[in-house]
């Protein structure tokens, strides 16, 4: 098994490589709005995961996916001339669902933005069901308390007693 740091080299070195071969050597016009974002091998070196994104509609697409399957030797044989290891991994080509997945956390988010203005909205003319402040106390504000405020007739001697008893148990 390789080096966990080799393997992703190896996988930065690998998709550089195809996206060239996909501008020079490959001629096929299925190919030309592909852009490879990622590629990952695996740490024993032998396969390649190659993760593209192509713009437009589901036909387009599914073209693209066929000219990529159709090219996979080409690529293949590309990268085993421009990288140095034993064996040329083989390669697997997925579409990347990252643009996807973005554009519907972007809906999400866009949606939650529009309900988030109409509760400050309704919020604007609100008025509290209750006082609005729920913790009113008897004492008025401007009255400050001080220990000084308490008298020691008004302590409970007799609750201390028991304290001290129970502490002499």
């Amino acid at each position: 098994m390789a080096d966990p740091a080799r393997a992703a080299k190896l996988a930065q070195r690998i998709k550089v490589v195809v996206a060239e071969a996909l501008g020079r050597k490959v001629k096929d016009p299925r190919l030309e709005g592909i852009t490879v974002t990622d590629a990952r091998v695996t740490n024993d070196l032998q396969h390649a995961t190659i993760y593209y994104t192509v713009f437009g509609d589901q036909l387009v697409q599914s073209e693209a996916a066929k000219g990529l399957e159709k090219a996979k030797g080409v690529l293949r044989q590309e990268v085993g001339r421009n990288v140095t290891v034993r064996l040329t991994p083989t390669l697997e080509f997925v579409a990347d669902q990252i643009p996807v997945n973005a554009s519907n956390l972007e809906e999400l988010l866009r949606a939650a933005k529009k309900r988030d203005a109409e509760v400050a909205a309704l919020a604007e003319n609100a008025k509290h069901a209750g006082d609005a402040d729920p913790y009113k106390s008897d004492i008025p504000a401007d009255v400050e308390i001080d220990e000084d405020d308490f008298d020691e007739e008004d302590l409970d001697l007799s609750d201390d007693d028991e304290l001290e008893e129970d502490s002499n148990k």
